[in-house]
């Protein structure tokens, strides 16, 4: 019985990925994980993942390792990598994905894709999870794209640590135009969720918070459950954009970086919540997620 098979997690390892594991291990999931031949996964293999070793640039380990699962859940990405294969990864990687899904014959693939992904082909990691979620409709897999906004638990302690603690927040790029966050917890659990989720193939569904939200307010948010004032230091769009065009053939990552900065500052990377929230629940409010952010520093 397809109840008895394991789900797939491909980026096992990874931030994000660490979470969807164990949030499919809390609903009582089988997981297997495909991990890198030269990654630790000692951590997997310690909560009873099963673990089989390939790479998403060797389409023949990625059909071995979907063989014989109820799900893939995919939230790997060369772009957080910054490696020299990342832009393998990203463009021919999650192309092999879609061609072993089809070949092994996954009933479920469940894609982290990217809000506006569609309206972006100037930034590189936003457009190529819009091509994967293309490759995975034109092979006919049965999909579902969730496409969230900014992680906020990654923006909120970047460089600065407990935001909470030292009154600071790192932003790139204007303070004061609204965009949508996220919780990547959040999102772990609306990924494991989306394996067994009422919802047609196909369907790309938006993640955020009820409403967009700027630095600034972001900001004042935090200062409610923090001792002291909260700034934010931010990089200017025009700086980044400059070191882009210097660096683009050195550091790839920074003029994508800089075209996504440049998006964001058109207030349009805005999620529409109304699809998350018939098929996952209520929508997180800035106030509640910020808050609960805030409990994992004790505050």
């Amino acid at each position: 019985m397809a109840d008895d098979l394991p789900v797939l997690v491909v980026g096992a390892t990874g931030f994000l990925g660490g979470q969807v594991v164990d949030e499919l291990l809390k609903r009582g999931k089988k997981v297997r994980a495909l991990v890198r031949p030269k990654s630790s996964a000692a951590k997997l293999v310690a909560k009873g993942v099963e673990v089989v070793r390939g790479d998403m640039l060797d389409a023949g380990s990625l059909i071995t390792a979907m063989t014989g699962v109820s799900a893939v859940v995919s939230t790997a990405a060369g772009y957080t990598r910054n490696d020299k294969s990342a832009k393998a990864i990203d463009t021919y990687g999650n192309s092999n994905l879609a061609v072993a899904a089809k070949y092994a014959g996954v009933p479920r693939f469940v894609l982290i894709s990217i809000v506006t992904s569609d309206q972006t082909p100037q930034i590189p990691h936003f457009w190529n999870k819009k091509l994967a979620e293309d490759k995975l409709e034109e092979l006919g897999v049965p999909f579902v794209a969730l496409r969230p906004g900014a992680f906020f638990d990654q923006v909120a302690t970047t460089g600065g640590g407990n935001p909470f603690g030292k009154g600071r927040l790192n932003w790139m790029g204007s303070k004061d135009v609204p965009l949508t966050f996220v919780l990547a917890s959040d999102l772990a659990g609306y990924l494991a969720e989306a394996v067994d989720a009422d919802v047609a193939a196909g369907e790309r569904i938006d993640i955020g918070w009820t409403r967009p939200v700027s630095i600034l307010e972001v900001a004042s948010l935090v200062e409610k459950h923090s001792d002291k004032p909260v700034k934010v230091m931010a990089i200017p769009e025009p700086l980044l954009i400059g070191l882009g065009r210097v660096t683009s053939k050195v550091v790839p990552l920074v003029s994508d970086m800089a075209s996504m900065v440049a998006w964001w500052d058109t207030g349009k990377y805005v999620a529409n919540t109304t699809r998350q929230e018939q098929v996952f629940g209520p929508v997180p409010t800035p106030e509640d997620a910020i808050a609960r952010l805030a409990a994992r520093f004790g505050r």
